[in-house]
């Protein structure tokens, strides 16, 4: 699993291992440089943006409690503190998680679910 949070951390290419999965801080790009995979066909969402938004924002205001129950600093320190904090380990680690959901769901060869049977409607 470490393996797999590394290379998606780097944007390593889950077929060929080569860099470039992502175009921007967070946005994929189109295809692998290297082999050519289409990164359109992955559907990784807004699943891990809205869990990492609530995870990291509740860990945020854990600690900016804390903070203010052992050392009381003043509203504008909270706000130089916390505003950028927050950002940065949102769009951190929201880079990891949609590399390694992309990556998964090429590994587990995922695509849109089906009903069995086939009965049509």
């Amino acid at each position: 699993m470490g393996a797999l949070v590394l290379a998606s951390a780097r944007g390593d290419c889950p077929r060929c291992g080569a860099p470039g999965l992502f175009a921007g801080a967070v946005r994929f790009a189109s295809n692998c440089r290297k082999c050519r995979l289409d990164y359109g066909q992955f559907n990784v969402g807004d699943g891990p943006a809205a869990f990492l938004t609530l995870i990291i924002g509740a860990l945020m205001v854990a600690l900016a409690v804390t903070l203010e129950l052992k050392v009381h600093p003043p509203l504008w320190l909270h706000v130089v503190l916390w505003t950028p904090l927050t950002i940065l380990a949102v769009v951190g680690s929201l880079r990891v998680a949609k590399g390694v959901l992309l990556t998964l769901e090429y590994r587990n060869r995922a695509c849109e679910g089906r009903i069995a049977g086939g009965g049509g409607e």
